[in-house]
């Protein structure tokens, strides 16, 4: 069948006479709304397209079409896009009043009007474009397309190829982990779905309630949050209509918030790792001192630290470098690295300043379990203390320190230089949700 396109972007010698006598489709109940130009108010890196809506013969109502965008947004000025899709809304007006419909074969019609094509002397790139256009415009459900469509597995695949260039190793390897339990899920529930196109809205909610039910909101939230992030890629790039995660809502969650020690509990793991793990104590005195996140704090390696400032340099969470002073408490602590190689890990499963060949992520993941397996078991500490903990902690007692001897904002902008903070606001956020803010003894205004 035919593709709208290949009809509109025909010229025809002809063309104004299709307007002649078609006054007639305009009947009591117009089957179709008139085609629109979408300019994005004027912005360039935004697509135009030109919409409209046809009348469902089953449903009786108008329903909206697929854009039609073509070539228009390959140019960079307002000009050109303007004349190409100016021609395709008015050809398109003329196919909808001489009886194209969306729902049905307009073969007959194509063919008549293929018949009197001549083409044209052309004198401008854009009029060259406006006539060899043929990208295809339909809607997809009653047409018959012919391109082969993606299956699952090459869509999320393509989708991840083009996010590596944006995100870090770590997120993509987060985002593989959700795409294989999904398709997993997939091929076990719904094996007849082999490809992007047959994925509904009902299907993909049918997963993300099994993980709600088996697990938790937030686990459910987030799969829904990274599988959306590579639908999105799919959907910029035509491989999926729209993207399928946006229409599901979020669901409120509980955070699971990290508690701060007691200085008596701060002090007995210190000392207890004094003896029993003096690398892990390490480790903890660089996210206490220098309030690292852990992650980070597994990133070091022995030339990001320099002696002779006194300063260390990481990958931050939103950063691609930061720096940092390493204060004097931190300084007496460290061994003598001078000599060590400069491309090794600062922390390592065997000690300092060794090679290491593991991701981010496993780097983490070993000094979290070697936490629990060392002090959490031994102390018999909640799930809400982890070495997260010690970054609230410690920060939570420099606040403390700084205002009382000072006002609070005074306090928070230079405590916005030691945590790294971007803003007051994050920070002041921050420091609500570890309660390190507490106001003064108030029972005087109780009596």
């Amino acid at each position: 069948m035919p593709k709208i396109n290949e009809i509109i972007t025909f010229e025809h010698e002809s063309e104004h006479d299709f307007e002649h006598n078609l006054e007639n489709s305009l009947s009591v109940k117009k089957k179709f709304s008139d085609p629109k130009i979408y300019n994005a108010k004027g912005d360039l890196s935004k697509r135009w397209y030109v919409y409209y809506s046809y009348r469902n013969p089953k449903t009786g109502k108008l329903e909206r079409m697929k854009n039609i965008y073509g070539r228009a947004n390959n140019f960079k000025n307002k000009e050109d896009r303007l004349t190409i899709l100016t021609t395709y809304r008015k050809r398109l007006l003329i196919l909808l009043r001489t009886g194209y419909c969306p729902y049905s074969d307009n073969l007959d019609l194509y063919y008549k009007k293929k018949e009197t094509v001549e083409t044209p002397v052309t004198t401008t790139k854009v009029e060259k474009i406006v006539k060899t256009e043929t990208e295809t415009f339909s809607k997809t459900t009653p047409e018959v397309d012919h391109t082969p469509k993606m299956t699952l597995r090459e869509a999320f695949d393509f989708g991840l190829k083009l996010k590596k260039t944006s995100v870090s190793a770590i997120t993509i390897q987060a985002y593989s982990y959700k795409i294989n339990n999904f398709l997993k899920w997939m091929e076990g529930n719904f094996p007849d779905i082999k490809t992007i196109d047959q994925l509904t809205k009902k299907v993909v909610l049918n997963y993300l309630n099994e993980l709600l039910i088996n697990s938790s909101p937030r686990n459910r939230n987030n799969h829904r949050v990274d599988l959306s992030s590579v639908m999105q890629i799919l959907q910029d790039n035509d491989i999926m209509t729209s993207n399928i995660m946006k229409k599901i809502p979020v669901l409120k969650t509980k955070p699971n918030r990290n508690k701060t020690y007691t200085l008596e509990e701060q002090e007995n793991i210190f000392h207890f790792l004094e003896e029993k793990d003096p690398t892990l104590l390490l480790f903890i005195k660089f996210v206490s001192y220098n309030f690292l996140r852990p992650v980070e704090a597994c990133r070091l390696k022995i030339k990001d630290i320099n002696l002779k400032t006194k300063t260390l340099q990481f990958k931050a969470k939103n950063k691609a470098s930061k720096t940092k002073i390493i204060p004097e408490i931190l300084l007496n602590d460290l061994p003598d690295i001078s000599n060590m190689d400069k491309d090794s890990y600062l922390f390592t499963p065997d000690g300092i300043g060794l090679k290491w060949d593991a991701t981010d992520n496993n780097r983490r993941d070993h000094f979290s379990k070697r936490f629990k397996s060392v002090v959490k078991d031994h102390f018999n500490l909640g799930e809400n203390y982890g070495l997260y903990s010690f970054r609230h902690t410690f920060i939570t007692k420099l606040y403390r320190a700084l205002v009382k001897d000072s006002s609070p904002f005074a306090a928070k902008s230079y405590l916005m230089q030691i945590t790294g903070h971007s803003t007051m606001t994050s920070l002041e956020k921050y420091l609500r949700d570890i309660d390190a803010e507490l106001p003064d003894d108030y029972s005087k205004m109780l009596k």
